[in-house]
């Protein structure tokens, strides 16, 4: 009942107060000049509330950030290094979604570890530096595993956040 709740009085005006245009900027930039960096594309979404619908089938926020990877089709790039960071504001649950070329190399142990960092600076009410710290340490698993080198190196997702 209680995320029932949480879920009901949070929405879009959450994602607005927790995220404002500024620090919007700050992510997509910060996703921009990653990507620089090496040939994996990341992408960060983040949702205020679960639909009724969807707590009454009691979605789960990894549930959902498998919908949203697959809807957007971030596994769909050249070197399957596709990375989502997707968080559940009601829930204050981040989820990362990797493409099976990077989750091999990473394993569900260093995803999980981003996670509780990033929701760790979130229950502070951090969101900006917890968004950019998670994709910092992204970064640093796709410098290693996918560097930029002399390949060719396509933006092929947007690199604006995706508010749901």
């Amino acid at each position: 009942m209680l995320r029932f709740l949480k879920h009901v009085f949070s929405g879009p005006w959450s994602v607005k107060r927790a995220f404002p245009q500024r620090s919007l900027g700050a992510i997509e930039a910060a996703i921009a000049a990653s990507e620089q960096s090496h040939l994996g594309e990341v992408r960060f979404a983040v949702e205020g509330a679960l639909d009724i619908g969807d707590l009454l089938r009691s979605t789960t926020a990894r549930d959902r950030a498998l919908e949203i990877f697959s809807l957007n089709r971030i596994w769909d790039t050249e070197h399957n290094s596709g990375v989502l960071i997707y968080l559940l504001l009601a829930d204050r649950r981040v989820e990362i979604v990797a493409d099976r070329g990077i989750h091999g190399k990473v394993g569900e142990a260093g995803w999980q570890r981003i996670c509780r960092d990033m929701e760790n600076q979130f229950r502070r009410g951090d969101f900006e530096p917890g968004v950019l710290g998670g994709i910092a340490a992204i970064t640093e698993q796709l410098q290693q595993h996918f560097p930029a080198g002399t390949k060719a190196n396509p933006n092929e997702i947007a690199n604006a956040p995706l508010l749901l």
